[in-house]
């Protein structure tokens, strides 16, 4: 065969398109070499003796990063925590509040954010709106999002929790209630909480991380941070 006949055997681009022509999905492939690659980093993470463990609860304000550095001047967990060789078990988004564990255990850290582990992570999230309990089953048996279905979450209305003032302040709809949700989940995607409220039809308006397994924020005030054994 000729390099001519040879060229035009090989479907365009446009052609390929017309035809539904795909090239084959490594989609499962990719999963595997991520979870692998996400057991690596967990094992590589140091495992100290009990006597040498750090374990550091803070506040993360409002508007703060879940990280010690930036080039950009934001707010970072170096503003407010002057502790050495610790890093965050798992990320609290920029616009979310409160409970964050820093740690020097990589065993710890795995415990409380790998979803095998099935720590749970308690959330007190405002939402705009007025949910019904026929809205909130559907978090409790699992909403399908972008990156799959939600495992079941725990979900219940509370009372509004006598908790600081938010700085920027929450904005509200005139006439519109809001509702306060208690939800816990095993999983840490990313602003999943957020998607699972808005999947619902209620935005999340303000989002607290009240506990982690077993630690709970306190009364520990914004900002402000403790060591603690475990």
């Amino acid at each position: 065969m000729s390099p001519r006949s040879q060229r035009e055997s090989k479907p365009s681009s446009s052609r390929r398109k017309a035809t539904g022509f795909k090239r084959p999905s490594n989609h499962k492939t990719n999963t595997k070499h991520s979870s692998r690659n996400r057991k690596k980093i967990a094992s590589s993470k140091p495992k100290v003796a009990p006597e040498d463990r750090k374990v550091i609860v803070f506040n993360k304000p409002f508007d703060t990063l879940s990280q010690f550095t930036d080039g950009e001047g934001r707010k970072t967990l170096a503003d407010f925590i002057p502790v050495k060789d610790v890093y965050a078990a798992g990320r609290l988004d920029r616009d979310s509040e409160g409970l964050m564990v820093l740690t020097n255990d990589g065993v710890l850290q795995a415990k409380l954010t790998q979803p095998q582990s099935k720590s749970p992570k308690t959330y007190w999230v405002q939402v705009d709106g007025a949910p019904s309990e026929e809205d909130l089953d559907k978090l409790r048996k699992g909403v399908e999002l972008k990156d799959g279905m939600t495992l079941p979450a725990k979900v219940e209305v509370m009372d509004e929790p006598s908790v600081w003032e938010r700085n920027p302040p929450v904005r509200f709809r005139a006439n519109i209630p809001t509702t306060w949700l208690s939800i816990t989940i095993i999983e840490g995607r990313n602003r999943q909480v957020r998607r699972m409220t808005a999947n619902i039809g209620f935005p999340t308006l303000r989002l607290i991380r009240y506990s982690m397994g077993d630690i709970k924020l306190g009364d520990l005030q914004p900002g402000a941070w403790k060591e603690v054994s475990i």
